[in-house]
This record gives C-alpha cells, structure tokens and sequence, in this order.
C-alpha cells in the first residue's frame, strides 16, 4: 500500500524499534566518521584544478589536456558513486567503505608516480572511482540509524562537514603545489585514505537493517564462502524512472546551475571586472559560496525534519513522504535566484570595492541557497525509498554531476555570447523552474507515486 495522506500512521511504530539499536553516543560517532570520510572525495576532486600548470609543467603537457583529466575524473566519481551504492545494498555499507578506500590509496600513488599523460589518465580514473562511495553511503548510513524525524538533521551534519572539504580543497591543491609539490599532495591523499580504512575497520559496525541485504538472503552455506556477485551499477539509475525522484533530482540540479554559472567563470568575470589577477585573491572568492554552503546544509536539514513533524501533527501522525520538500522554498524561491541573478546584475554595472563585496555577500547567499534545497531533496530521497537509500542517493548524485558536467561546458561561452547578466538571470529562472518540479511534486507526490512504483517505502519500513 502506498503511504498517502489516507494512510494511518501511530506517533511510533513497531519497525521504529530497529533504530535503537545503537547506543546514542555510537550513533554521533558513526555520524562523525562517515562526515569525516566524506571529507576526502571533496578534496580529491577540488583539490586537483589548483596543480594542473604544476602537472602541465612536468609531464610537458597543455593546460587543456590537463584540464581533461579533471573532466574524466568527474565522469569516475559518477561511476563509482553507482557502482559503491548497488553493492552495498547487497553487501552492507562497511564492507563497501573496505573496498573502496585501497582502490583509492593505490589510485593516490599511481597518480603520484605518474610520468605520461596516459598513465596519469589511468590512475586518476582509479583514485577518483576507488573515493566516489563515501558521499551516498554516508547518506544510507544516516537512514540506516536515524528516524524519519530526526534523520535530516544529521544528513544537514554530514554535508555541512564534508562540505569543508569543497571549500577548503582548492586551498590545500593551491598550497600544497606552490609549497611542496602536486606528487606529495597524492601520497598524502593515499595516507589519508589507508587512516580512513583503519578507522572504518576498528570502528564502523554494519548498520544495514538486519535481514535487508541481497547477501542475507543467500543459502547460509554460501554465504561463509568467499561470495562475489554481478549487480549491474546502472539499476540504480532505474530509480529515477518514478516521476518523484527523477522531478526532485532534476530541481536539485537546476539549483547548483546557479552555483556553478557563479564559481566556474570567477576568474573571467569577477576577477577581471574587479581587476583581480592573484590567484590566491580569486581562490579566496570560493570560501564564501563554501561557508554558505555549509550553514544552509546545517540549517535546512534540521528544518526538514521540523516540517515533518509539524505536518504530520496538523493530520494527526498520517506521514506524507513530501512534506519535507516543503523545506526547499526559502532557498529555491529566494536566496538562490535572487543572488545569481543579482550578482550578474552587479558585476555589469557596479564597479569598485562596492561591486565585488556584493559580489561576496551574492556568493555566500547562493551558497546557503543551494543546500537550502540541496538537503531537504536528499533526506527525502531517503525517506522514500529506504530500503535503496544509498542507491537513490548516488542516482541522484550521477545524474546531477553529469548535467553539471555540460553547464561548465556552456557557462564561459554563453557570457561571451550573451554576457554576465543575461546568463546569470537565465540561472536564476532554471532554479525557479526546478521549484515548479517541488511544487508539483509536494501536490501530487501520492499519484506520483503510484504511477510507478519502485519499492517505495510504507508505513511499516520508512
């Protein structure tokens, strides 16, 4: 039976005895070392763009084919996210963290002893796959353990702490190059991934709902023996075939649009306009949008969690999966395309220290913005389909790096066609419309639902 407006719900119910099976103080610490965990993908990837002349210099490269290693990475961060979140559905969420972090660590050193461009290619595909789990897996780790009332608050921690890693990570790409070398900052991430590997081997227990694994459900013989089975990663994006998750997907990468047209062009158009030609100065341009992220992703999962539980007291404890949407609309209707389309008003016409510390104050609003709605969407992805949380997480995630992958393509031709403004407030009106997709979805999320079903969660097992 689907959950619906008509579907009776006590305050507790007898399945939401499984999350107390930890203790409260394991579950903060859970909580902290897969935020601390998540940290690492964040850097891997940011940290990368800050070494590509130093990279270019030593292995008598272009900047250009450098820069499509950056790109490739992407694509492989996509990937693994898939493939990490399918099999730990069948395996469990711990085991998954165990195979991915040595790919990482070996990945980190081959990318350190790299001397062509091939071999580069190649090991950054592996350093990038082998991190891609943490992000998805943390989110299913967080539905595995928290109720559906408290759950977008930690969510909210979670990407509030990896989200450091985004804002720091140029920093430590940039000083580590300068300072030290763009090899040792490899070697470090791969010492960085093998404490990762111990903390999780010491200390993370398996959090996966007993019974619910595709292992679990194998001949108990089998399952003493080494056990290795085919799942196809692509299923997961199967997910996205229910018009509920493929709508809240498609708004929550119409709202990082927004970041995006603001951050990838920084140095061609607040660095230029404002004639700023220190790259530290521009790298520094990037902590705003990162802090706003950071209290937005804080801030909005904590107030998901009270609309749901304000609107489920307004229908006398009926759970309608969708309330938590209603969270997104200070970010999605306001501080998001307010703030791009006014940066690219100001940085047009409002010269001088005035254009740029509006240009700062636009950054950091967007950035509040973004996870205003970016947070609500991914609890929701959890609610809805809780038993294939980490896999509606990482289909979301795909998906949404894939789109982001054409907008950084677009964004520096469109402002030399049609300017900073006109592209900006074209950002601003795609983040509008992705809030029409949330309207509609919070108003008839129930016949949503319904016209495909892909294993939605019920009353019985949100």
């Amino acid at each position: 039976m689907m959950v619906s407006e008509e579907s009776p719900l006590l305050v507790t119910t007898a399945y939401e005895v499984i999350y107390d099976r930890f203790a409260p103080d394991q579950k903060r610490w859970i909580v902290f070392l897969v935020s601390f965990v998540g940290l690492l993908p964040m850097v891997v990837l940011g940290s990368f763009v800050p070494s590509i002349p130093q990279i270019a210099e030593d292995l008598d490269l272009t900047h250009a084919v450098v820069s499509l290693i950056f790109s490739i990475s992407i694509f492989a961060s996509a990937i693994g996210a898939l493939v990490w979140a399918a099999y730990s559905s069948f395996y469990g969420r711990r085991s998954i963290y165990l195979w991915g972090m040595p790919i990482l660590c070996v990945g980190s050193c081959g990318v350190a002893l790299s001397t062509s461009f091939q071999s580069l290619l190649f090991w950054r595909f592996v350093q990038t796959f082998g991190c891609a789990g943490p992000l998805s897996l943390g989110a299913g780790v967080i539905g595995d353990i928290y109720k559906l009332g408290e759950r977008g608050t930690f969510i909210g921690l979670f990407f509030c702490v990896t989200l450091i890693g985004f804002a720091a990570a140029p920093f430590i790409g940039g000083a580590a190059t300068q300072y030290w070398s763009w090899r040792s900052l490899h070697y470090s991430i791969g010492a960085w991934g093998f404490l990762d590997m111990l903390l999780i081997y010491f200390s993370l227990p398996e959090t996966s709902h007993p019974g619910t694994l595709g292992i679990d459900k194998l001949p108990l013989r089998t399952q003493r023996w080494i056990n290795i089975t085919w799942i196809n990663p692509l299923n997961s994006l199967w997910l996205l075939c229910s018009p509920n998750l493929f709508a809240v997907m498609l708004a929550s990468a119409l709202v990082l649009t927004s970041g995006y047209v603001l951050l990838v062009p920084m140095a061609y158009t607040i660095g230029v306009r404002y004639g700023i030609t220190n790259d530290a100065i521009i790298g520094a341009c990037f902590l705003p949008g990162g802090l706003g992220n950071m209290i937005g992703a804080l801030v909005s999962g904590r107030q998901s969690d009270t609309v749901v539980r304000r609107w489920r007291e307004k229908r006398k404890g009926v759970w309608y999966p969708e309330d938590r949407l209603r969270a997104t609309w200070i970010g999605g209707l306001i501080m998001a395309p307010l703030s791009v389309g006014a940066s690219g008003l100001i940085t047009t016409y409002v010269g001088g220290l005035i254009g740029l510390w509006l240009n700062i104050l636009c950054l950091f609003v967007n950035g509040m913005g973004i996870d205003w709605v970016l947070e609500p969407v991914s609890a929701y992805n959890v609610d809805v389909v809780h038993s294939r949380s980490a896999e509606a997480t990482a289909a979301s995630l795909a998906s949404r790096t894939l789109i982001m992958s054409v907008v950084t393509a677009l964004v520096i031709p469109s402002i030399d066609r049609i300017g900073v403004a006109w592209t900006d407030i074209i950002a601003a009106v795609l983040v509008l419309i992705g809030q029409v997709t949330i309207f509609l979805t919070i108003r008839y999320g129930d016949r949503m639902r319904a016209s495909m079903d892909v294993g939605f969660s019920t009353v019985e097992n949100y």
